[in-house]
């Protein structure tokens, strides 16, 4: 059977919107799904361990209507098996990462507020790419990539990859009425000379580049697993 780990945020508040923030419920779900119909065993994992959230906007029931049509997330939020793997999942570092084919880290609000710091899922990541494993990043959960390094050089340069785009951001702002984010992933990953290419706003879409995956954003977390899925069966 493969193996996958699948990683989502801690919880934290973000810097700019001063809400709470977390992982994107969708950006878990749908891979989640992906996987296990594929007869995959998927461990949920968090950099700091414990209990984790999902952003208020990806409910399906928040009052926003913001993910009412993402039916596949309903029918997780009151699954208790599900909610209790969210209540204690395991450290990075407890796990022992050569027991698993692959990793997808999920995106939301939180990793942009604390991916810099979460060194274990840094040094997690790279050891998975580093061995020729299928390493995949979601939506904002791209903003991993731009703190690795590949010796001196930026992780992302040269790459070719997508993550949340700068039009995106911007109608995120304008639905908000505010900045909701403290930088932007395009701008960034550009900066470092990564390859950055992207499709029209919440259309799903995803890049190979070798074993490295990644996807726009919420819309993308079926095809980003399913590009795992085909690195790993081909």
């Amino acid at each position: 059977m493969k193996t996958i780990l699948l990683v989502v945020s801690n919880p934290t508040v973000s810097s700019t919107t001063q809400w709470p923030v977390g992982f994107w419920l969708s950006e878990l779900t749908h891979p989640l799904e992906t996987f296990q119909k594929h007869g995959y065993h998927v461990t949920i994992a968090s950099p700091d361990g414990g209990k984790v959230d999902w952003d208020a906007l990806s409910d399906p029931t928040d009052p926003s209507g913001y993910s009412a049509h993402d039916q596949l997330s309903l029918s997780y939020r009151d699954n208790p098996e599900f909610l209790t793997r969210l209540s204690t999942t395991p450290r990075i570092d407890d796990l022992d990462l050569t027991g698993f084919d692959a990793i997808l880290v999920a995106g939301g609000q939180a990793p942009m507020f604390t991916f810099e710091q979460a060194t274990s899922l840094h040094e997690a990541f790279l050891a998975f790419y580093d061995a020729g494993k299928p390493s995949a990043a979601l939506c904002h959960g791209t903003s991993l990539l731009l703190y690795l390094k590949d010796g001196a050089r930026p992780f992302v340069k040269d790459k070719r990859m997508t993550g949340f785009t700068n039009a995106e951001e911007a109608l995120a702002d304008q639905a908000t009425g505010m900045r909701v984010m403290p930088f932007r992933i395009e701008e960034e990953a550009k900066r470092l000379g990564a390859v950055f290419v992207s499709a029209s706003p919440w259309t799903p879409f995803s890049v190979v580049d070798g074993h490295l995956i990644t996807g726009q954003q919420q819309e993308s977390g079926q095809e980003v697993a399913m590009r795992v899925i085909e690195l790993l069966e081909a």
